[in-house]
């Protein structure tokens, strides 16, 4: 009796194993189901959120895709490259794979896309070294604190709104007001073993002048640059900027000190959107998705120093203030959870005065750490006294305001014209962190013959 019975256990797993061993053929090849917009559904394969397939066109090219989501038995899928040529029933391939980002020496001089395919020509990236493209989570508190002033080579940021060495700095601009100008800047100043650049969602023809231009043939020798301008899918701009910053992280992990650029966080959250809302996520605040705001921290929090004694990674973020509105919501959180920011006025620029930095809504938060006390009470005094001659410069200009009337608006007035040749740089000439220093002490040299230290 307990011999048919063990016999008939033995079928009835067999049984089950031979139903268990379908399923899963099953579920290796799937097929393409519907297409709405930018989304592609699958059924009949499983695969991990963030996963890569390859689904088979009509005319048998292979399209790669990446799981975005999911809901039953319906795999959402976003396409990394154009999606013509797809009919339903296409064959959809899991890879087993998530994305990785291949690592080293050998991406130093090199132009690459979204996917880290070459743009400039040169053969593919092999690498024997992956980087997650997610990130690794970082401990806080074993984080090196910010300590060190970090020499930019622009006389207006060094003096009065001092980047720590591994801080995190959004550069908030309307279009046509010079971010270009002053991104190109900083590539060429700043002190960095490592520059890595991340042109997200920008356009196209900014790619080749932003390399030849501002990094030249020199600068490019020790950079990095991810490009994904705003022809490329969605799927390809925010992976661009993740990119970059897994590049950043691997030469901060070896001890290096990286400048990161990416241009722009307002591009990448405008890509989340188009992904949150194509694979059915509620629109929020002015159509962005609640999960935008969650990836900006997320992409901004992996920047900043490494452990102590290792590497850093000092950012900046471009933030397009659309119609110069600094409470766009991609605007307003991003300056929460940045170190500072760096304001570009668009008053400034229709001047003439570059780079148009608008000292009154500019401020590094760790200035107090980084900076000497002499010089933080120096640029204080320039602050004020530059906004005193702002607030009351439609006064001045119609001649209702009488000289003497006010000792520190006589002063202001006085001193405006340097001021704001302080402030403006040749695009072409670097000012040193000790030069800006100097320049600062000197234009205070009647209240004070003390030199900033």
């Amino acid at each position: 009796m307990m011999n048919n019975q063990a016999l008939e256990m033995v079928e009835r797993l067999s049984h089950y194993s031979q139903q268990v061993s379908g399923v899963m053929d099953m579920k290796i090849e799937g097929r393409l189901v519907r297409m709405v917009g930018l989304t592609l559904e699958a059924v009949g394969c499983e695969a991990p959120v963030g996963s890569r397939c390859l689904i088979t066109n009509y005319q048998g090219r292979s399209i790669e895709a990446e799981v975005v989501g999911f809901g039953g038995d319906i795999l959402y899928l976003m396409s990394t490259e154009n999606t013509h040529g797809l009919v339903p029933g296409a064959k959809v391939t899991p890879l087993g794979r998530v994305a990785e980002v291949p690592v080293g020496d050998c991406l130093l001089g090199r132009i690459l896309d979204g996917q880290g395919e070459p743009l400039d020509g040169k053969p593919s990236i092999v690498s024997q070294h992956f980087y997650p493209l997610s990130g690794k989570l970082t401990n806080p508190l074993s984080r090196e604190c910010i300590r060190d002033p970090l020499d930019v080579g622009v006389r207006t940021i060094n003096a009065l709104c001092p980047v720590g060495r591994g801080q995190r700095m959004g550069l908030f601009a309307g279009s046509g007001v010079g971010k270009s100008v002053l991104l190109g800047m900083m590539t060429h100043f700043t002190t960095a073993d490592v520059i890595v650049v991340g042109l997200i969602g920008e356009r196209g023809r900014e790619v080749k002048e932003f390399i030849e231009y501002n990094l030249g043939e020199e600068g490019l020798q020790r950079s990095v640059v991810i490009a994904a301008p705003a022809d490329t899918s969605p799927l390809m701009r925010t992976h661009g900027a993740m990119w970059a910053t897994s590049i950043a992280e691997y030469f901060r992990d070896q001890g290096a000190h990286v400048l990161l650029l990416v241009d722009s966080l307002t591009r990448y959250a405008q890509a989340h959107r188009e992904l949150g809302l194509a694979i059915g996520e509620p629109p929020a605040t002015k159509g962005y998705p609640p999960s935008v705001f969650a990836k900006l921290s997320q992409l901004v929090e992996r920047a900043g120093n490494g452990v102590a004694g290792g590497g850093s990674i000092t950012a900046f973020y471009t933030v397009l203030a659309e119609g110069d509105d600094q409470q766009d919501p991609v605007a307003d959180s991003a300056r929460s959870f940045l170190d500072g920011h760096i304001v570009l006025s668009r008053k400034l620029a229709d001047a003439g005065y570059y780079p148009a930095i608008d000292i009154e809504a500019s401020i590094s938060r760790v200035m107090q750490v980084v900076a000497a006390d002499k010089q933080v009470e120096l640029a204080k005094t320039f602050k004020r006294i530059y906004s005193k001659y702002m607030d009351s410069r439609d006064l001045i200009n119609v001649g209702a305001y009488t000289s003497g009337a006010d000792p520190e608006l006589d002063l202001a007035i006085q001193m405006i014209p340097r001021l704001r040749e302080f402030m403006a740089q040749d695009m072409l000439h670097k000012v040193d962190y000790a030069e800006s220093l100097r320049n600062l002490t000197e234009l205070f040299m009647p209240q004070s013959s003390e030199n900033v230290s």
